[in-house]
């Protein structure tokens, strides 16, 4: 967004928190009642948008009690010849959360909104009306007319390290709001069910982390009610809301969400942090509560749960939003011989639509939005024969494909095999930052193109790493940071996010890794084939 234009962005959400009533409010049949800001709904989780295409994109809110969501946009931010939308109830069902997707939006124009709830326990009050904003992609016929840039990084709030309102909050958001993005990917662990978040944290330097706590998160998730409080306590972070109004998201999922490392072989029997040990019924909670607050569009009654998808933005640039955790196996010693079910990461169905989708794009750089790094070893701790399992794919072998390597192996040669070039993978997971090239001149496994993979997080956890590199696919360390002690706080600036930068006229892709301060680290400037 340009400077004058976020200025009257900013001017206008000013003048709207004065607005007592929307306008539409005025062609209700009776006066609109004039009540008391605090007897108002509320919009206290603030607004968030995501799943931006060329001619739509999500809308998402959350209220306080039973409402009704209302929408009103425009291309300016004066909201001079405003669109509106009326919008579903916001019920107990969903945690009062609600999303409108706005359609038939004109391609590649910045769009204000303001929401508004309608009270449902008396229909003429309606609530302060909270402003966004979003930029949309272009259509992805014709020529690139604009730069694209975006941002992505992983994991907000683990490790027991929330939000410390005494050290500005969750600080690495606000960064990403000044970048003005065309939009935030955030690669999995949106929140740590599984990480008891306590009012102090005790530092090995004898500091103090002061955490802002709530009931829901000083205990793991277990309850439907409980794992939603985690996605209310982030948006209590004034940083992640002013992100969120200003930037539209993509989320993707991976283990935090549910439970560290969760897989099928997943067990909480002897976990005493845990009172109920259904782990099918406490993933379902999960998805659940992930749903009601991921700002992203749903899939459909045939797998209405579904987090991989497709979202185009333009001639540029192709995103292709995996999901790592659903399909797989489970986690073991990752040394099975052929591709079957315990072997399965992405799974059958996934690949197939991953590569049918990258051979139909027209985009010149295509994402691949992975949520776990190809070629780190990644531990799950040991099995009863003393072997290491692994979370991830690499099984630290350097051999041949074993285990989940195989799914990986076939789906990189199909890439190969299909002349697909211009392929990026972007993750976070590990907790550092990194730049990896995979070299099939110096892998053991060397059917693929050479490609690029970028490691970028945490966002507000503890830093660790660096995870130990597999050569089954010649993943080559071009630079990495990381911690040299483990579970390194927020506090030692070792919190990390990328940037991405597309050149309308080279079509080149500029890919730098900053810090908490923004700072930039390393910088890849990749030429398009």
């Amino acid at each position: 967004m340009s400077m004058r234009r976020r200025d009257l962005f900013h001017a206008a959400t000013a003048a709207g928190a004065g607005l007592a009533i929307p306008r539409w409010a005025t062609a209700q049949s009776a006066p609109a009642a004039i009540t008391r800001d605090g007897a108002r709904p509320q919009m206290t989780s603030g607004v968030q948008s995501g799943d931006a295409q060329a001619d739509r994109a999500i809308v998402w809110t959350r209220a306080d009690r039973p409402a009704r969501l209302w929408l009103e946009w425009s291309t300016v931010a004066s909201f001079a010849d405003a669109q509106r939308v009326r919008g579903p109830y916001l019920l107990e069902d969903s945690d009062f959360t609600g999303r409108i997707d706005l359609t038939g939006l004109p391609a590649g124009q910045e769009i204000f909104y303001r929401a508004s709830l309608q009270d449902l326990g008396n229909e003429r009050v309606f609530s302060q009306p909270v402003q966004g904003h979003l930029r949309l992609p272009q259509s992805g016929t014709g020529r690139a007319t604009r730069d694209v840039r975006f941002v992505w990084s992983g994991d907000t709030a683990g490790q027991g390290f929330g939000i410390n309102e005494r050290w500005g909050g969750m600080k690495i958001y606000e960064q990403i709001r000044k970048l003005a993005p065309d939009f935030f990917l955030h690669s999995g662990d949106t929140i740590y069910a599984d990480g008891p978040i306590a009012s102090e944290v005790k530092l090995p330097d004898g500091t103090v982390w002061n955490n802002l706590v709530t009931e829901e998160v000083g205990k793991v998730a277990e309850t439907l009610h409980e794992f939603r409080g985690r996605y209310r306590y982030n948006m209590m972070d004034a940083n992640i809301r002013g992100m969120a109004a200003e930037v539209p998201q993509i989320w993707q999922w991976d283990d935090h969400e549910v439970m560290n490392n969760w897989s099928d072989a997943k067990s909480v029997l002897n976990d005493a942090r845990y009172t109920e040990k259904n782990i099918p019924l406490m993933v379902a909670r999960a998805a659940r509560a992930f749903h009601d607050y991921a700002p992203m569009r749903r899939h459909g009654d045939e797998e209405a749960q579904r987090v991989y998808r497709h979202l185009p933005q333009g001639p540029l640039l192709d995103v292709f939003v995996l999901d790592m955790r659903s399909y797989r196996g489970p986690n073991s010693a990752n040394l099975q011989t052929t591709e079957d079910a315990d072997s399965a990461f992405l799974g059958r169905p996934q690949v197939a639509w991953l590569v049918q989708g990258l051979k139909q794009s027209k985009a010149v750089w295509k994402v691949i939005a992975a949520d776990m790094p190809v070629g780190l070893g990644v531990p799950d701790g040991k099995d009863a024969q003393g072997r290491d399992l692994w979370e991830a794919i690499a099984n630290n072998e350097p051999n041949q494909p074993l285990g989940r390597e195989i799914e990986i192996a076939r789906l990189l040669r199909e890439i190969k095999q299909a002349g697909i070039r211009n392929v990026v993978w972007l993750t976070a997971d590990v907790h550092y930052t990194a730049a990896h090239f995979y070299d099939p001149a110096r892998a053991k496994f060397s059917d693929f193109a050479p490609f690029w993979e970028f490691v970028s997080g945490p966002l507000n956890a503890g830093s660790f790493g660096p995870n130990p590199p597999d050569s089954t696919f010649g993943l080559q360390v071009v630079y990495q940071k990381a911690p040299e002690v483990q579970n390194t706080a927020p506090t030692a600036g070792l919190q990390f996010f990328g940037q991405v930068d597309i050149d309308a006229r080279t079509r080149a892709m500029t890919v730098t890794l900053k810090d908490l301060a923004g700072d930039a680290l390393y910088r890849k400037t990749l030429a398009p084939a």
